[in-house]
């Protein structure tokens, strides 16, 4: 909301020396976010001038210019070029003589143009910052103006006024119009506030029909509670807005478009209560309110023809819409440049309504915002005639009798508050006379009964429904300076849970090993889905989004591996080949045959009961951690003496070791297949017995529909899983001074047996003074027979008490071919 300062010290006592950072200090005290300010950014000198001499000078350009002679109360007139031509001798207009700045910065200099020396710059309403008016210069006959020659022409236009911008909530609608900022400024200061809305003089009308048809009121709410018309004939349809109504316009944030509208925008500003003109020979019978028929259409004052829906409010004559309620005027009674005879229409309509309709046809005005934020009911009769005042000041119209006055509304609710309320919410000893003071303050009515309180509130404050929010009122008004600050002390014991600290931990060692964070949007598309669907890729459904960002992209993630492919191509494309990424983020997995949601929430501000809040609980879908990692190009490039090494499988089911590594979890590899990973490059990840996740390769026809490298690592691991697997007490593996002895175990087994099978059986056949057991080795070929591979394992056995001797060495390799003989028919290779 812009404030500009004369306007607002109409409404109250204002200091003689009143600065805008004092205004703005005072309106942040009660709750008011500073935003900026507003001046119209010119200095002087800008003087009345009086054209002595007009000269019409044609130019080889075709252009002609007009050598004026200027009396600007100087002994000697000035020559000053001109290249507009609505004025002539005789005209009294706005000189800028040199060393003037105006808006732009655009400085005022004497110069040579045209084989003449101007001596300064006749101005138009642009240049001065008035208005879009740059064809023709300003002049003071057609504000209805006689200044004196070589008067200050920016006080005179109001040029030398400024604005405060002041951000306001949408609790605090009454705050959009001097009206409420006024009072706002005299609740921080104690200055002396005068309300404009009780300078009007009162005016009454009858025999305009007007009535309120809302069959179908929306979530029972009746979509117009007033509707007051006036009627002013006879206005000057030529006549021009006066320069200080376009200056306090102008610092509001409105262009000036014609004295009529110029009118109903000033008075919204004025009182906050948004007003209508309509051409009144265009309007057919009297003006009804209802609901928008399926079908209807509307041509706005925009000039687009809008189809209607059922929940619009429309405003309608016989025949037909003649707008959108609260929102915009159609085009069919619009006020026109031959417009004499005015319909002034002042309404308050339901704040949900005129929301829904704003945003339904994307048409955010002025109006509108005031609307969906309430609008003082007991004001629009005061607003319309205050309109009625201008139209017979300002136009020469002749208020006429005609009009209607139709307020339907039901008094404000009383609240019951103690006075000790304030200081219980707040934690500050209010005195019962500052309860009470500033509750009066505000505009509320209050009786008093010891310490228990009657409290209604005034009509423009629909915010205020309960005691805490009229506590709310006392906090800000008394000032929250005397709200200590004081800082809370942290609960021994607490910090981060074991889950948080695991995936801190998860995410640290990954980004050691190499990869890099990615964060990614957990949206995908269903193609996308199908492509990657996850650890589990026969698990439930989606979960669909009923109102999604990107239609194409309407489905929650099940997996995170899909934005990291989508991650990675944009990095290959931009030149970047050599890819390691990893995030950690929830996936969504609801089971199957649980429908999400439940069409059993109450409508409106009501809570819903604790069933149906289960209700909803059990109907979320889980919401796991995963952790997820994508490698491709090479792990080591390319350079001098060094091939490049691409990543691989490999390198994945090393990033889901540092994972295990840093949950605290043991993590066993087994192969698997999986319907997006390349066959016998596709491992399933286990806590014991459990699978945890997979990791493999994409199939090259996914890296190819990706713009990928052929050969693209991944891995997935369920993290709340690993993390509730893990011990609460990590084990830490004592420091050994005692040698190791180690040795290499060759075993020919079939083909097609896993090598991360036998592996497991060597480690379980070892025993306790196994240490470290790695496959270095998988040959076939002369030596080995068809159908058989030789697996070689590099083993490394140690005692905590001694040294080992190379008997007890070899007992415990004896124990681990034994076992995998029985397994898997391993015998020692030769």
């Amino acid at each position: 909301m812009r404030v500009p300062l004369r306007w607002l010290g109409e409404s109250v006592d204002l200091p003689e020396d009143v600065t805008l950072e004092h205004v703005h200090a005072a309106l942040v005290s009660v709750g008011f976010e500073e935003e900026d300010v507003h001046t119209f950014d010119l200095t002087g000198p800008v003087v009345v001038g009086r054209v002595l001499e007009r000269v019409p000078e044609p130019q080889k350009n075709g252009k002609t210019i007009n050598w004026c002679q200027v009396d600007v109360g100087e002994p000697e007139p000035r020559g000053i070029v001109c290249g507009a031509h609505n004025f002539d001798v005789g005209d009294l207009v706005v000189v800028t003589l040199p060393g003037a700045v105006l808006p732009g910065p655009f400085p005022i200099a004497a110069r040579k143009t045209y084989g003449h020396v101007s001596d300064g710059m006749i101005a138009s309403a642009r240049e001065l910052g008035l208005g879009d008016e740059h064809e023709g210069i300003l002049r003071f006959a057609d504000l209805g103006m006689e200044p004196t020659v070589g008067e200050d022409a920016i006080a005179l236009l109001g040029l030398d006024d400024a604005a405060v911008e002041i951000n306001v909530t949408p609790d605090r609608g009454y705050v959009l119009s001097m009206r409420g900022v006024a009072r706002e400024y005299a609740h921080a200061t104690g200055a002396s506030f005068h309300d404009p809305a009780d300078r009007v003089a009162p005016r009454t009308a009858e025999g305009f029909s007007v009535t309120i048809d809302d069959q179908a009121p929306i979530r029972g709410r009746v979509g117009a509670s007033t509707f007051v018309t006036r009627v002013v004939r006879g206005i000057d349809p030529a006549a021009k807005t006066p320069a200080w109504m376009v200056s306090r316009l102008a610092l509001a944030g409105v262009r000036s478009i014609s004295l009529p509208v110029d009118i109903t925008n000033y008075v919204m500003f004025e009182l906050g209560q948004p007003l209508h003109g309509y051409d009144l020979s265009t309007v057919r019978g009297g003006l009804g309110v209802r609901r928008a028929t399926a079908g209807e259409t509307l041509e706005t004052l925009d000039g687009a023809v809008r189809k209607l829906d059922p929940e619009d409010l429309v405003i309608t004559d016989d025949d037909g819409p003649v707008g959108l309620a609260g929102v915009m005027g159609g085009a069919r009674t619009e006020i026109s440049a031959s417009t004499t005879d005015v319909l002034i229409e002042a309404a308050g309509f339901d704040q949900v309504s005129i929301a829904r309709t704003a945003r339904r046809h994307k048409l955010p005005s002025e109006a509108s915002r005031r609307f969906e934020r309430g609008v003082d009911p007991l004001v629009a009769e005061a607003a319309a005639n205050r309109a009625v005042e201008l139209l017979v000041e300002l136009a020469g119209g002749t208020a006429d009798a005609l009009g209607s006055t139709l307020v339907d509304t039901e008094p404000r609710a009383t609240v019951s508050m103690r006075t000790t309320r304030p200081a219980e919410l707040i934690g500050v000893d209010y005195t019962d006379t500052e309860v009470v003071d500033t509750l009066r303050a505000i505009g509320a009515t209050v009786q008093a009964d010891g310490e228990q309180l009657a409290v209604t509130p005034p009509t423009w404050r629909p915010d205020l429904t309960d005691d805490t929010t009229l506590v709310e009122e006392v906090a800000r008004i008394v000032g929250y300076d005397r709200i200590p600050s004081v800082l809370p002390v942290a609960p021994p014991g607490r910090g981060l849970t074991p889950h948080q600290q695991a995936r801190r931990r998860v995410s640290a060692a990954l980004a050691a090993a190499g990869l890099v964070e990615a964060v990614t949007a957990p949206f995908v598309s269903a193609a996308t889905q199908d492509a990657y669907p996850g650890i589990d890729p026969d698990g439930g459904p989606s979960v669909v989004l009923a109102n999604a960002l990107d239609s194409e992209q309407n489905l929650l993630r099940r997996s995170g591996v899909p934005a990291l492919v989508d991650a990675a191509r944009r990095n290959v494309a931009r030149g970047l080949l050599d890819v390691a990424l990893y995030e950690t983020s929830r996936v969504f997995l609801p089971a199957t045959g649980v429908t999400l949601g439940t069409d059993e929430v109450p409508a409106g501000a009501a809570l819903p009961d604790r069933a149906t809040l289960q209700a909803l609980d059990a109907s979320l879908p889980a919401q796991p951690f995963h952790v997820s990692a994508l490698l491709t190009g090479n792990r080591v490039v390319k350079q001098a003496g060094v091939a490049a090494e691409p990543y691989g499988i490999a390198d994945a089911i090393d990033a889901a070791r540092q994972v295990a590594w840093a949950v605290g979890v043991e993590l066993r590899v087994a192969q698997t297949t999986h319907p997006s990973l390349h066959p016998g490059r596709a491992a399933s990840l286990l806590v014991g017995d459990t699978v945890v996740g997979v990791a493999g390769e994409l199939l090259p026809e996914l890296s190819a529909a990706a713009v990928l490298p052929r050969v693209v690592a991944v891995v997935e691991l369920d993290l709340d899983a690993m993390v509730a697997a893990a011990p609460d007490l990590v084990a830490v593996a004592p420091i050994v001074s005692y040698p190791a002895a180690t040795q290499d175990l060759s075993l020919v087994v079939d083909a097609g047996v896993p090598a991360g099978d036998v592996l497991d059986a060597v480690r379980s056949g070892a025993g306790d003074l196994l240490e470290y057991a790695r496959l270095v080795d998988d040959y076939r070929g002369s030596g080995v027979d068809e159908g058989q591979k030789s697996l070689t394992f590099a083993l490394r056995f140690r005692a905590t008490d001694r040294t080992l001797t190379a008997a007890e060495a070899t007992e415990a390799r004896d124990g681990a071919v034994r076992r995998a003989g029985e397994r898997f028919g391993a015998t020692l290779r030769d």
